[in-house]
């Protein structure tokens, strides 16, 4: 165990947007017996507040993969951008199908948001500008995550009707598990893919690394690990995904595992 890589919201992170402290003990054990901690996960950097509230300082890997960031430092290390012409085409090819969708969009320094995405008094919530068609609102700006909203209609069924019909121009994935919401990015870019980079730039195998995550946008992360845990608690696709499991969520499962390895490598 050299590299640590935890998905956030529903692995670590609760509804309450806290991190348990027998979880924040874990990870910091490993870090004082010099295990490297990376975070992979789905949110963009302004929305990594649990992290800094741990005051951890480290790399986290951000919009699925799309950008990778220094916490300690705020700074942008890599990133791999949507252009907006793959973008329209995506929204027409989308739009077609479901044709009450409605888009957003996560660039490097804002979130941009066409009227009817957002809930009824969510939008300062979310933190986005004044909702405008991207057509309008994009000007030019490389995006990191481009997402599409609809209502009556089950996340895995979203998924499933939106990703083969886009897949040449964006690769799509979902972590909500309730909520129709489909997160698209460059193709060829998901967790996996840059945590191999990652691990690479730090000398670590692949078969050192042990990962933690809980739905689909975590599949190939916890294909690619040498130690991939699902939690009991996640999506059923996360679960075939992985070659171990994790206790769940509310059990402080992520803790549990850490503790294990760890009193492992001391009787070691």
């Amino acid at each position: 165990m050299r590299l640590v890589a935890s998905d956030m919201d529903g692995t670590i992170v609760g509804h309450d947007g806290r991190i348990s402290e027998r979880t924040v003990r874990a990870f910091e054990a490993c870090l004082d017996a010099g295990i490297e901690v990376v975070f992979v996960t789905g949110r963009p950097p302004r929305w990594l507040q649990p992290l800094r509230d741990l005051g951890f300082k480290g790399t986290v890997i951000c919009s699925n993969g799309a950008l990778t960031y220094d916490l300690g430092r705020e700074e942008v290390l890599d990133s791999h951008l949507l252009d907006g012409e793959s973008i329209f085409e995506a929204q027409d090819i989308i739009r077609k199908l479901y044709p009450a969708v409605r888009f957003a969009a996560e660039t490097v320094d804002s979130f941009l948001i066409e009227p009817g995405f957002a809930d009824p008094g969510s939008v300062e919530l979310l933190g986005a500008a004044e909702p405008r068609p991207l057509r309008e609102s994009l000007n030019g700006s490389g995006v990191i995550k481009f997402l599409a909203r609809e209502r009556d209609i089950t996340p895995d069924e979203f998924l499933h009707g939106v990703g083969p019909a886009v897949e040449h121009l964006v690769a799509t994935t979902h972590s909500a598990p309730s909520v129709p919401l489909l997160e698209m990015s460059v193709p060829g870019i998901n967790k996996s893919v840059t945590l191999a980079r990652y691990a690479a730039q730090l000398g670590v195998d692949q078969t050192d690394v042990i990962a933690f995550g809980d739905m689909p946008n975590d599949i190939q992360m916890l294909g690619w690990a040498g130690h991939g845990y699902a939690m009991a608690s996640g999506h059923p696709d996360a679960l075939s995904a992985a070659n171990l499991r994790a206790p769940a969520f509310d059990d402080d499962g992520v803790a549990q595992v850490l503790e294990e390895r760890l009193a492992a490598l001391k009787s070691a």
